[in-house]
């Protein structure tokens, strides 16, 4: 097991090693100056911007860039963001509590209501019930989520007026403990809808799928011959042997998630880490972008990581490479 987990570890770190690669060009490849995107005023001097240039080694070719960033990651440091002036390193911690409030929260909504609506699906397999509720699981998952979100906001926001258009709490509200709580909770309601409504056909499909091959097996009939009834077969035996893949898909979508929540947050103006991607992007602000996006891929690589070890112990066949 040790061996097994020293390789995953080791293709893990080879993975982040080649994002950073592609992290630090891919931005620099894309159009516009990030000194000009800066200054506004027409006054700014070519000689002012120079001097930003060389405040933030933009001067250098791309080779001392890259190994000048390689460094300061090695260290620890993100670099100071172009647009906010701050550490980078700062400006994701004030973002990542409140995208992991409404991603945790969205994602354990959609797991909890795909397994049980993909549990009866799979159970009443041919019916209209199963009909129903694949059907309308893959009709959510093809919508896009901003889509979705603007659906959402027109109805239930702009007409119906029934929830806040953006932000994540009351502006000057003045609210403390449970007040507060209870509007960030209200102003979480559709953007966690528009996250869960496209999540949650994946799990009902897989679920289903699980639950079909389940229900195969011998000690499934076994059960009914020896008189279980139906509903203690259906949440005891069957759903509980069907999860494992629900698990793995868990573990692989919340490192997704974290990077999906891009369009929910900046069509509700959550102020997450998927609104500064979008602000940072508008700014051409590299090390916030490079910041974020690293941060990305880590929580993906990450997740698929922690994933691998639970199957390694779950499934010895997995260690040895069968």
């Amino acid at each position: 097991m040790k061996s097994f987990i020293l390789k995953r570890a080791g293709a893990s770190l080879i993975t982040v090693f080649a994002v950073i690669c592609l992290n630090f060009l891919i931005f620099r490849l894309a159009p516009g100056d990030p000194v000009k995107m800066m200054f506004t005023d027409p006054r700014v001097t070519a000689e002012q911007m120079q001097e930003v240039r060389e405040k933030f080694g933009l001067d250098k070719p791309l080779g001392g860039q890259f190994i000048s960033y390689v460094q300061r990651l090695a260290h620890g440091d993100l670099g100071i963001s172009f647009w906010q002036k701050k550490p980078v390193t700062r400006v994701l911690a004030e973002k990542i509590p409140q995208t992991l409030i409404l991603v945790i929260t969205a994602l354990g909504m959609a797991v909890i209501l795909g397994v049980i609506l993909g549990a009866l699906a799979g159970w009443k397999t041919g019916t209209r019930l199963d009909t129903f509720i694949v059907s309308a699981s893959l009709a959510m998952y093809s919508i896009p989520s901003f889509a979705l979100g603007l659906i959402l906001l027109l109805v239930f926001a702009y007409t119906l007026t029934i929830f806040p258009l953006s932000g994540m709490s009351t502006p000057a509200s003045g609210l403390t403990g449970f007040g507060y709580l209870k509007d960030v909770a209200w102003h979480m309601v559709l953007p966690a809808f528009s996250i869960v409504m496209w999540y949650i056909g994946e799990f009902v499909v897989l679920t289903r799928s699980s639950m079909t091959d389940v229900l195969g097996q011998e000690y499934i009939t076994s059960a009914r011959a020896k008189g279980v009834k139906e509903s203690g077969i259906l949440w005891r035996h069957a759903l509980r042997n069907a999860l494992l893949p629900v698990v793995t898909m868990t573990g692989v979508n919340l490192g997704f998630a974290v990077a999906g929540v891009i369009e929910a947050e900046t069509v509700f103006s959550w102020p997450g880490i998927g609104l500064l991607t979008y602000e940072a992007v508008m700014k051409r602000d590299y090390p916030l972008l490079q910041g974020i996006f690293l941060l990305f891929a880590v929580s993906v690589i990450l997740a698929n990581f922690v994933v691998d070890i639970i199957y390694g112990y779950i499934d010895p066949r997995i260690r040895v490479g069968e």
